[in-house]
């Protein structure tokens, strides 16, 4: 019985440290994909923190040009940034953590997507240190856009 108990405690204390903690994210059944530049090395970064604590089913794509993506998926040019991951009917732009990824995919809201311009210190695959809060955007159908949340 004290051996029940023990490896009890270890599983609990050093095994759920493995577990994802995106569980929408992680079983996501439809295709992903990271469209991204194939010599932008914050990219490269993302996409592998993508992969590993997220969905290892993730496909990267390396395009020369990314213009084309974010005209397809309704990207306004004000949101942008350099990387677009494509989940279903929704697109994720730029270097958005993935506890937001994970609450987008929970939530399920009736938007194109979410944003967040730019390249911020300190997000997923940028160096440096965050300053300030992370704003997200959510891109609406008609392609107006509200700020969604802040982390």
């Amino acid at each position: 019985m004290i051996i029940v108990i023990f490896l009890g405690i270890i599983f609990f204390a050093f095994g759920s440290k493995n577990v994802s903690s995106f569980e929408a994210v992680n079983n996501f059944e439809g295709d992903i994909v990271l469209y991204k530049s194939g010599s932008c090395g914050c990219c490269g970064v993302y996409s592998s923190y993508f992969k590993s604590k997220g969905n290892s089913k993730t496909n990267v794509v390396d395009l020369e040009d990314l213009q084309a993506i974010k005209r397809k998926y309704g990207i306004p040019s004000t949101m942008e940034s350099c990387h677009t991951t494509v989940m279903g009917n929704y697109f994720v732009e730029g270097h958005i953590p993935l506890e937001v990824v994970n609450k987008l995919l929970t939530e399920k809201p009736d938007i194109k997507g979410i944003a967040m311009p730019g390249m911020p210190n300190g997000s997923p695959g940028m160096p440096g240190v965050k300053r300030g809060d992370f704003v997200i955007y959510a891109i609406n159908n008609d392609g107006s856009y509200a700020e969604w949340m802040r982390l």
